[in-house]
């Protein structure tokens, strides 16, 4: 079982790498994958109160999958981003691999994306919801070796998390 030691922290040259599609002969693995990725956000969040999603890449495994924790868990295999809207909206983004950064940056206010589950069943999914639209493009970059810093509005975009009061 992975654990928050295992976090690829930024600079970490994996973490700029392009992954690699999940085969389906290899879904037997996947199970192990999305239980290791659980247990990370699970300790982010006791650690630092945040955390909605996290890719493979941030544990080192190179493979295009991401796991969601929103409103229940979700497994997305193989995303692709079939499109994105023209509407767009700054937000300050934050990444558990560099947990006190926050990074100012642009994203489509809505998507849609296609994927496989854990059961190998293809998906369409219309994403309408701004929050679920920027979190979603903001781990389908971590599959192509992009981090948020390298979408950094420009050099004034970064400020650290405020720490919460004790």
């Amino acid at each position: 079982m992975k654990h928050l030691a295992d976090l690829l922290l930024l600079g970490d040259p994996r973490l700029y790498e392009t992954c690699e599609p999940v085969l389906e002969s290899e879904l037997p693995l996947v199970a192990g994958w999305v239980a290791d990725l659980h247990n990370v956000m699970e300790e982010i969040r006791a650690k630092y109160q945040f955390g909605r999603g996290i890719a493979a890449p941030q544990l080192g495994i190179l493979k295009r999958l991401i796991y969601l924790n929103v409103d229940r868990p979700q497994v997305i295999i193989n995303p692709e981003l079939v499109t994105l809207s023209d509407d767009i909206d700054e937000l300050w983004d934050d990444c558990m691999s560099f947990p006190n950064l926050l990074v100012r940056v642009q994203r489509h206010r809505r998507l849609t994306m296609t994927y496989r589950d854990e059961h190998w069943q293809t998906h369409t999914w219309n994403v309408t919801d701004w929050a679920l639209s920027e979190l979603i493009q903001h781990e389908y970059d971590h599959l192509n070796g992009v981090l948020c810093t390298m979408r950094a509005i420009d050099e004034l975009s970064f400020c650290w998390r405020p720490t919460p009061s004790l």
